[in-house]
């Protein structure tokens, strides 16, 4: 279906919670897959056990990812989102907070899954971090929207498997515009990337399926 709204599945806290706990255990599968040393025959008897336990899953089915009613922001809700979301084995997560005067700030730990050069991030993992923070800064300035632009400068590597922390704020906006600006530092506190973005709110805002 496209241009068409669909309502989307409201979570219990209690599916939530199973859920959620559910995509950790596959969030640390992923990565012991990426470290393994297990014979090839252990490999594919596991991946047999994999199939399986998906095959599980897929025979129930929604038609899109649910929300939980918590959170006054659309995207609060979203728990599959691949950044923040719980739901989401994808997503490190990100666990982002809102001061008053606008500042989104998060600290989180990413492991051997997002790496890029040996021992580093992946760049694309660290944008796609920024992306996330830097729209809900643009959401906290009142005007949220989409992402239009988005620069992102690497002033060194940013390292795995140690606490990073990301941070971001709207600097103006302009009708439907909003300009923010936002880093990542690591555990020494130098930046390792910054980035630029202008959000805009759509006029009519449709979902695509």
């Amino acid at each position: 279906m496209s241009g068409i709204p669909m309502e989307r599945p409201v979570l219990a806290e209690d599916e939530a919670a199973a859920l959620s706990g559910l995509a950790a255990r596959v969030r640390a599968l992923a990565e012991a897959t990426v470290l393994t040393s297990v014979g090839t025959a252990e490999a594919a008897a596991v991946a047999a056990e994999v199939e399986a336990l998906t095959a599980r899953l897929a025979a129930a089915r929604r038609d899109a990812p649910p929300f939980v009613p918590s959170g006054e922001r659309r995207m609060d809700r979203q728990i599959g989102n691949p950044v923040t979301g719980a739901l989401n084995p994808l997503a490190p997560p990100v666990e982002l907070t809102v001061s008053s005067d606008g500042i989104v700030r998060g600290e989180f730990t990413l492991s051997t899954v997002y790496e890029g050069p040996p021992s580093y991030v992946h760049g694309g993992v660290s944008a796609m971090v920024l992306d996330q923070v830097l729209g809900m800064a643009a959401a906290a300035s009142g005007t949220p929207g989409m992402t239009a632009t988005l620069e992102t400068r690497y002033r060194r590597p940013t390292p795995l498997g140690v606490p990073l922390s990301v941070e971001a704020k709207a600097s103006r906006v302009e009708g439907r515009k909003v300009y923010a600006s936002g880093t990542i530092c690591g555990p020494d506190g130098r930046v390792t990337v910054e980035a630029t973005a202008m959000f805009i709110m759509p006029q009519r805002f449709v979902p695509h399926f």
